[in-house]
């Protein structure tokens, strides 16, 4: 007699929390595998640099064990000179061990929904129109804005979260968050 047994696989489970300074080294690590080396080099990147993500907005997703297997964060910026704020977003990762899990759709939703509940009027990123038009991005608002450095301009998307947030918004995007605080200098004993 032959007996058949049917092996379902199951979605890893996962929590969302908010970031930790503790997190960092494997926020990093996780960014290295699933983006690699190039990934500092990127226009986002330059926004990003010396930087405090946006105050309540920097997300991982953690596994079972605790080790961070997703992440995310939004960065505050300003639309052109002088222009109103919103923020970047970026990057987003899932350890490339598991892709299509749904860790980056649930650390989006997230992402999108916090940033509504603390009051911010549109997010904007540099990615795959197919991906990100699923959660409501589009470069329908973008064409009067660009990125500081090279960047693809079919890629640079916006999500208003305030209908007319973007009404006349033009520019070049700049950094607007917090400064991360320089090291103290060590004293020589």
């Amino acid at each position: 007699m032959e007996m058949s047994v049917e092996i379902v696989a199951h979605a890893p489970a996962f929590s969302m929390v908010a970031e930790t300074a503790a997190d960092m080294a494997m926020r990093e690590a996780l960014l290295d595998r699933a983006m690699g080396p190039m990934r500092r080099k990127k226009s986002s990147e330059k926004l990003r640099r010396g930087r405090r993500p946006s105050e309540g907005l920097a997300f991982v997703a953690r596994d079972a064990s605790g080790g961070v297997v997703g992440t995310v964060r939004l960065w505050d910026v300003a639309l052109g000179e002088g222009g109103p704020s919103a923020l970047l977003l970026g990057p987003l990762a899932v350890d490339p061990s598991l892709k299509n899990a749904g860790i980056g759709s649930a650390l989006m939703r997230h992402a999108v929904a916090e940033a509504a509940r603390l009051g911010h009027a549109a997010i904007l990123l540099v990615g795959d129109a197919p991906y990100y038009g699923r959660f409501g991005f589009s470069a329908a608002r973008t064409g009067s804005l660009a990125m500081p450095g090279p960047y693809e301009r079919h890629r640079l998307l916006a999500l208003e979260l305030v209908d007319g947030a973007l009404d006349g918004a033009h520019g070049t995007l700049k950094a607007s968050g917090r400064k991360l605080k320089a090291p103290a200098p060590t004293m020589a004993a």
